[in-house]
């Protein structure tokens, strides 16, 4: 079964407000919200949504 959020664990992407290069450490599916939710290495206690990232071009 294929996942239908955009990033993965261990995948380098950049948080669009800062332009800062991160590491996707996890991500879950926010039911109520219907979004994927993502924590990052360089800031374990802070979540990112789908649409504050970007990939890594």
């Amino acid at each position: 079964m294929k996942n239908k959020n955009k990033y993965q664990s261990g995948e380098s992407v950049k948080i669009q407000l800062t332009n800062e290069l991160v590491t996707i450490n996890k991500w879950q599916y926010v039911n109520n919200m219907k979004k994927y939710s993502y924590t990052v290495n360089e800031h374990p206690s802070t979540f990112y949504f789908e649409e504050e990232l970007t990939k890594n071009d």
